[in-house]
């Protein structure tokens, strides 16, 4: 298969306060392993993936070689690091270590349900597009509300997508919007397409994820990914 060098940015560094444990959410056991290991593993086994860069806490490198990346053989993780307060910084820090080729996925170690279909996707999409964004079309009505609660507007349902990962861009690119948002003070982002489209005032295509590729955050979801892991195993 003739295709473009690919690099994937897993970040494991998020404290996960909302899931009210003292252990971090990407740890937790799901199926019987850490959350962490899913999306690890779906990026092992992917034929346009050549290289993983696992973003963890800072301190927990240690931890994340030993007790995952070595002991469920997961060979791509090239390099494990720490990563920042914010999860922004946390991306740089990881595209810091990217080769200057290629492509770059970046993902949440908290969505566990990426797979091999979704990749090939992505792929599919970033060599068309440059920069590309896992996400589903949104299956309820979305309200803007104001700063009472009040209803301002009600978007166009078909418009609208709920936003997941991977993200997908052209290295280059990505490093490139990056370098420029570190310099910046003033701009809040919440996601990487946010920073190229911002950035570099790039356009974003959206392709489709999966309702299943839910990010854990609470415990309500760490129980629908037990379900939906037992329908895909």
């Amino acid at each position: 298969m003739n295709r473009t060098y690919g690099t994937a940015i897993v970040l494991a560094a998020g404290s996960g306060r909302r899931m009210g444990t003292k252990v971090h959410k990407q740890y937790l056991l799901l199926g019987g392993r850490p959350v962490l290991y899913y999306s690890l593993k779906a990026f092992q086994d992917s034929e346009v993936i050549d290289e993983i860069i696992l973003v963890c806490g800072s301190g927990e490198e240690e931890y994340c070689r030993t007790e995952i990346a070595d002991k469920y053989g997961l060979s791509k993780v090239s390099k494990v690091i720490p990563g920042g307060s914010e999860r922004y910084e946390s991306v740089w820090n990881g595209l810091q270590e990217a080769q200057e080729k290629g492509f770059v996925f970046i993902h949440d170690g908290a969505r566990p349900l990426v797979d091999r279909e979704m990749l090939l996707r992505a792929y599919d999409c970033v060599c068309e597009n440059r920069a590309c964004v896992a996400g589903m079309p949104a299956k309820d009505t979305i309200k803007i509300a104001d700063e009472r609660d009040f209803v301002k507007a009600t978007p166009d349902r078909r418009s609208l997508w709920i936003v997941q990962t991977p993200q997908v861009f052209e290295t280059k690119l990505v490093k490139n919007a990056y370098s420029l948002l570190m310099r910046e003070t003033y701009i809040t982002v919440t996601d990487d397409a946010m920073v190229v489209e911002q950035m570099l005032n790039f356009p974003i295509k959206m392709f489709q994820g999966s309702y299943e590729n839910i990010k854990i955050t609470t415990p309500e979801d760490l129980d629908v990914a037990e379900v939906f892991l037992k329908r895909k195993y």
